[in-house]
This record gives C-alpha cells, structure tokens and sequence, in this order.
C-alpha cells in the first residue's frame, strides 16, 4: 500500500515549479491531489487574494471529497520593492501568501482529519535580503510567524510546519562552480527536495515535529562569502 492511499493533499500554486513536483509526489504516493492555481488548467483556477475564491475552492474540495488530510501553502507572492511597490500590490502579497493560508486552515478546519498535517512553504528570505523585495520578503515572514502561532491552536488534531527554501532551481539546472560553492552542499537546489521534505512532515515519521521551520538551502544562509571566497570575487 502507498504511504497516502485514501489520503486528500491540497496544495497551492500547484500548477508549475515547486508546488507542481509536491503534487506529483503526492500522486505518486497514492493521495487524492486537488490543485488551486491562479493559471488556467486542468485544476481549480482563481486568485488566492480574493476571499470569495477560497470560500468556493474550500466547498469545491469538501463537496468532493468530504475530509483534508494535507494542506500545502505554495502559492507564490508577488515580488516588488519599497521604491515601486504600491500599498495594494504590498497588501496582495500578504492576501496571497498570509491571508489565503490564514484562511484556508480556518476553513477548513472542521473538515481535517484527526492527525493532519498543514505545510506552510516560506522562503530563507524570512531570515535575509536584498534590496527591492520587501512585499515578498514581508509575506514570507508572515507565514513562518503564522505557523508556529497555528501549531499552538490547532494542535493535537493538526500538525502545522514550514520549509524555508534557499535557491532552488525549477528547471533541475545542473550548476557548478561559484553558483554551486556558495552552497557547503555544493550544489543548487531542486524541487525535490522540498517535495520529499513536504512528504516527510505529512507523514506519521514526523508525528513528534510541530511550529517548526526548516531551512533547505544547502546551508547556503550559513555560510560567510567574502572577496576571493569560492570563486566569488567583488567587482566595481
């Protein structure tokens, strides 16, 4: 039998990139996937700023399928910065990435099944920056704070996590040289390896793990780089 037979994952921004790899590993497992996404396809389309879109996505997922076992927060934030991000392209990127996972849990919190799991993906731009993306950057220090604040309240019944990836290639581009030393593990990213941690969580081996963040860079936000450091050199 697979680990999520008879199981319903839920996951945002599920149409390309991250979410598309936590999806198919879903499926693959033998979980009931349904998809929301702001691109039109085979899935439930609509934007995720907008209340009334998930109010009908929850009833869409619930008509058919009556419980949630697995909620995944993908959905990507716009990313602007403070010099051309007006207040309502600020506010959209909280609606989606703080708001939407805010109220897709409370929604469907009658619906969770007794040892659920809510995955929350962050950024490790929750702990760096750089200049010009304070709307994303904003959003995704919002989401790592409101994990572990919904782990208190929905705990025992709901396992609630985030993943914080660093640079993570969508295409699965092999890097080598500088791109891939900045990394200590010597190489960039792929969607795999948030996927397989996605899984993990969701998964009774992760049943003692609860309000944490777990930061998948490569162990790239601990390491120093200075001039002449892994190839990396300052230009003016």
């Amino acid at each position: 039998m697979k680990q999520f037979e008879n199981k319903v994952a839920v996951v945002t921004g599920g149409a390309q990139g991250i979410g598309k790899c936590i999806a198919e590993e879903f499926r693959k497992e033998g979980a009931a996937v349904e998809i929301i996404d702001i691109q039109e396809g085979d899935w439930f389309a609509g934007d995720l700023s907008d209340p009334k879109t998930i109010e009908a996505f929850v009833s869409y997922v619930v008509g058919k399928h009556g419980h949630v076992d697995y909620l995944v927060n993908n959905a990507l934030p716009r990313m602007k910065g403070i010099n051309d991000c007006s207040y309502e392209e600020f506010m959209n990127a909280l609606a989606v990435g703080v708001g939407a996972p805010f109220y897709l849990a409370k929604l469907f919190l009658p619906y969770f099944s007794e040892g659920a799991s809510i995955v929350n993906i962050s950024s490790s731009r929750d702990r760096m920056s750089q200049p010009q993306t304070e709307s994303y950057t904003a959003a995704k220090g919002g989401i790592s704070a409101l994990t572990h604040a919904l782990a208190v309240s929905l705990g025992p019944k709901v396992r609630v996590n985030s993943i914080s990836p660093g640079w993570i290639d969508t295409q699965f581009t092999v890097y080598e040289g500088p791109d891939a030393l900045q990394q200590p593990a010597g190489r960039v990213g792929d969607p795999l390896d948030i996927a397989n941690l996605v899984l993990y969580l969701c998964s009774e081996k992760a049943g003692f793990i609860t309000g944490e963040n777990i930061c998948v860079d490569g162990g790239m936000t601990k390491l120093m780089i200075y001039h002449g450091d892994h190839g990396w050199n300052l230009s003016e």
